[in-house]
């Protein structure tokens, strides 16, 4: 494995939430076809797929109940197919939307921006003109930033399953992304910044601190450094929250941990038969429900909602108390906050959330307080999941805009 690669296996992790809803535009336009380069962050193809007027983009944003006072830019909006690897570090294809702004810029600031649990391979920010993701992304950008909005490994056009939560491939993948947005840019006449300001919801929160971490360390790319870093709704204690799953003390207990489980079993083999882990008659089409065809709301209709109805009871206590591979993979996810960056950290949560519960923000703080990382953590209010980001996402704006320089 390249030394690059061996820095990109690094961490990342989470859970999270499927979108809000209101279409911004429908898809059009031409596909430019490339040759097929190896290297990893090269462009396969680039669908541009439209411009969005500020206007739009401002409606779209106040009828999903977000703050549109910082609109000012039309954006245009691309799929982009690019080279990565996956949750083994072998070469795949991956997926993602990529936002420049109509500004007067050659030089422009760039957002990285991580999205949260996503069952259904079209449920992502390039595919779908629905998804929360797309329209974070379209706020950012008509702010005067390009955006990276990664789709991750195994959704959206790309190829295989997803790796819920694997560190080497999810960074991978939103590195490999930020290359491959600055070539499209730099096609388009533009350039992209050095420093890179992320963010991210719910699985993207550990997401946004591992990929903060791996360009800090400058392992995986020779370019791109941290700029500022804003996590929505994480788990960050991903072991705890793993155990309160098993416990229904979390909102959609069942699925995701049935998510988790599936996931974690094709890359690191936590049950010899589905029989192991689920109860009869779930054993027979659990799997099959995650194989990224499937919407959350078909997953719900099949599998019971209680994560006690859906698990055997042995495979529960083992989430409980984790051990073996389990245990040393979820160690990992639950320091996604244990170092110390050298640029601002905003934690974004909301004490009302039932689905990842304020102490994993708590949890974040705590071990950047005890790396002297300078950080704050903002509480959003008594609101649920989906919502804390819709809170949230004005208030990155103005955190990432105190992060550039006057005039």
């Amino acid at each position: 494995m390249s030394t690059r690669r061996k820095h990109v296996r690094a961490l990342v992790s989470g859970t999270a939430v499927l979108g809000m809803a209101t279409a911004l535009i429908a898809p059009a336009a031409a596909t430019e076809t490339h040759s097929r380069p190896t290297e990893a962050g090269a462009i396969l193809s680039v669908e541009e797929e439209s411009t969005v007027s500020a206007a739009t983009v401002a409606e779209s944003l106040k009828n999903a109940g977000i703050d549109n006072s910082r609109v000012r830019y039309d954006v245009t909006w691309y799929r982009v197919l690019y080279r990565t690897t996956d949750s083994a570090g072998a070469p795949t294809v991956a997926s993602q939307l990529v936002v420049l702004p109509h500004s007067q810029d050659r030089a422009l600031p760039v957002v990285s921006w991580l999205h949260g649990t996503t069952v259904h391979k079209g449920d992502v920010a390039s595919v779908n003109p629905n998804s929360s993701d797309r329209r974070a992304a379209l706020l950012f950008a008509s702010t005067g930033r390009a955006v990276s909005a990664p789709d991750y490994v195994g959704l959206g056009k790309g190829d295989g399953f997803h790796p819920y939560g694997d560190p080497g491939a999810t960074v991978a993948a939103s590195v490999d992304a930020l290359r491959s947005a600055r070539t499209l840019a730099h096609r388009k006449g533009r350039e992209l910044e050095r420093k890179v300001q992320i963010g991210g919801f719910s699985q993207g929160g550990p997401a946004t601190m591992m990929v903060g971490r791996a360009l800090q360390q400058a392992g995986p790319d020779g370019y791109f450094r941290p700029g500022a870093l804003a996590p929505v709704g994480g788990p960050f204690d991903l072991s705890a929250f793993e155990a309160a799953a098993a416990d229904d003390r979390i909102a959609n207990s069942g699925l995701y941990l049935a998510y988790f489980v599936t996931a974690w079993n094709r890359m690191y083999g936590l049950y010899d038969s589905p029989s192991e882990a689920f109860r009869t008659p779930f054993d027979q089409k659990v799997e099959r429900l995650f194989d990224g065809h499937h919407t959350g709301a078909d997953i719900q209709r099949e599998l019971p909602a209680a994560a006690k109805d859906l698990f055997t009871a042995d495979f529960l206590d083992k989430i409980r108390k984790p051990g073996g591979v389990l245990k040393d993979r979820l160690r990992a996810l639950d320091n996604t906050c244990d170092w110390r960056p050298d640029v601002p950290v905003q934690i974004f949560h909301a004490k009302g959330d039932k689905d990842v519960a304020f102490t994993n923000a708590e949890h974040c703080a705590t071990q950047l307080t005890k790396n002297h990382a300078a950080h704050r953590l903002t509480d959003v209010g008594d609101h649920d999941h989906n919502s804390s980001v819709k809170q949230a996402l004005p208030r990155i704006v103005d955190f990432f805009d105190e992060q550039r320089p006057a005039g």
